[in-house]
């Protein structure tokens, strides 16, 4: 991913956080000389100094299965993004768009049934534990397990490199940067008030 200096974030606990944040991602791989690509949940794990990512798909989505050819596979995480008009600058200029982005580089491979097991059991803690009534993977029958299992397969990337990009006007002036801040959230979209607060938080 191409990034400038200015947008660069270098701190690897920081990138962490956003991909937990954010966990919703597009896993990138190759098959027959062609990207293919799934938009999925994934978790990300630290184990000793290897930070890994699992998740799983559907049995007869064929991606999985590019898994053993492909040296290295790509997921993007994205968070709030947003139009920049270059009409809230004060000086002359073009637009822009601002955003937040991660790319995570990783060999891949097939999990086996207990890791499997394992990760939707982490998968349902992280978006059921704090709900009224949870949907636990304990809580639920043998049979309906089973039958699920048989229709996924799990895998899990061992990350090789991550990248960041946080583009939120950091080349501009503050009187621009505050310009566009109170601009956004006026903007009748979520993504563009969600980008306000972003910029908010990080001046």
């Amino acid at each position: 991913m191409f990034i400038p200096g200015y947008y660069k974030v270098k701190d690897v606990q920081e990138v962490v956080d956003f991909i937990q944040e954010h966990s919703f991602g597009t896993l990138v791989s190759m098959k027959g000389g062609r990207p293919i690509g799934t938009h999925i949940p994934m978790i990300l794990k630290q184990v000793g100094d290897q930070f890994i990512l699992t998740g799983h798909m559907a049995y007869g989505n064929p991606q999985w299965r590019t898994f053993d050819t492909c040296e290295e596979v790509l997921v993007m995480f994205q968070g709030p993004h947003a139009y920049i008009s270059s009409s809230w600058y004060r000086d002359e200029n073009v637009p822009t768009w601002n955003y937040q982005a991660v790319h995570v580089y990783g060999k891949a491979s097939r999990m086996e049934k207990e890791e499997l097991i394992q990760e939707m059991t982490a998968m349902l803690e992280k978006y059921e534990k704090h709900r009224s009534q949870p949907v636990l993977w304990d809580t639920l029958s043998s049979e309906l397990v089973e039958s699920q299992l048989k229709g996924v397969v799990g895998f899990k990337i061992a990350i090789t490199d991550m990248e960041a990009a946080y583009k939120l006007s950091q080349n501009r002036n503050e009187e621009d940067r505050q310009s566009i801040i109170t601009q956004l959230q006026q903007e009748p979209d979520a993504h563009s008030r969600q980008m306000a607060e972003v910029m908010k938080r990080r001046r």
